[in-house]
């Protein structure tokens, strides 16, 4: 990147619980001038998880660019929500109905009360049986730390991640990623990375506890991540049976266990 160039980034949290936690993102308003180079330099420098690149759009009412510190990627949920809530404050967007352009096509996104809500893909669902042992050793449990009913499964609603379903809070307190091998399997299957959850939490509002793991992407470990929400209230709803019309999950990480 240019040593010259300086670039306006706004740190925005968003998915804040009871205006506490959340996951940060990097916002640039007015990107278009940025090159791909320069905006993966930029998210490096800022080093959060992700960070979204605004500019303008023919197809859809902004074009978005997510870039984590070590590549670009199709989505970002949180990154997304960042930004549609930021641009509503700002009164740049005037409607309830707004939309995103991406470099896998265009999402819409629903604006209420300087809250965004983003739309996903329909769930594709993929079993794995023959890396089922070797996502296990990734992560330092077993089979019988699985829940018996819920299959291990590679669900994509824009972005692939494998959903791991394990028996209580613990099993999920206790993970040991294994980040290399995590890495090795998400090339294989072109995943974003994996997302572990229980059912059991400690919060009655919410259906499941989780934890994400994307080294691939340069994220060891998420804080919060709508692309991966996303299919697992999708697989909550149609592999588990949890026919709620809304889901809040909470989010844990290593710290939460600390």
């Amino acid at each position: 990147m240019e040593n010259n160039l300086k670039t306006e980034v706004q740190i925005i949290n968003a998915f804040v619980d009871n205006n506490a936690g959340g996951n940060s993102a990097g916002v640039v308003l007015n990107a278009d001038h940025l090159s791909n180079k320069q905006k993966l330099s930029i998210a490096q420098k800022i080093g959060l998880s992700e960070t979204a690149f605004v500019s303008k759009s023919t197809l859809a009412d902004f074009k978005l660019d997510f870039f984590t510190p070590k590549r670009q990627i199709a989505h970002c949920g949180h990154a997304t929500i960042a930004v549609f809530s930021y641009l509503s404050q700002l009164n740049l967007i005037q409607n309830s109905i707004s939309s995103k352009e991406t470099i896998d096509g265009t999402r819409d996104i629903l604006i209420t009360e300087n809250l965004a809500f983003m739309e996903q893909k329909t769930p594709y669902y993929q079993e794995v049986p023959a890396l089922e042992q070797k996502i296990l050793q990734s992560l330092g449990i077993t089979g019988n730390d699985i829940l018996s009913e819920a299959p291990i499964s590679l669900v994509n609603t824009g972005n692939s991640f494998i959903i791991v379903p394990v028996k209580n809070a613990t099993t999920l307190k206790n993970i040991k990623p294994d980040y290399d091998l995590i890495n090795q399997i998400s090339e294989e299957l072109d995943l974003v990375g994996f997302y572990i959850f229980c059912t059991e939490t400690s919060h009655r509002e919410r259906v499941a506890s989780t934890r994400m793991f994307a080294p691939r992407y340069g994220i060891d470990e998420e804080a919060a991540t709508g692309m991966a929400a996303g299919p697992l209230a999708c697989y909550l709803f149609d592999k588990l049976h949890l026919k709620n019309n809304r889901m809040f999950v909470r989010i844990q990480t290593n710290l939460d266990f600390s």
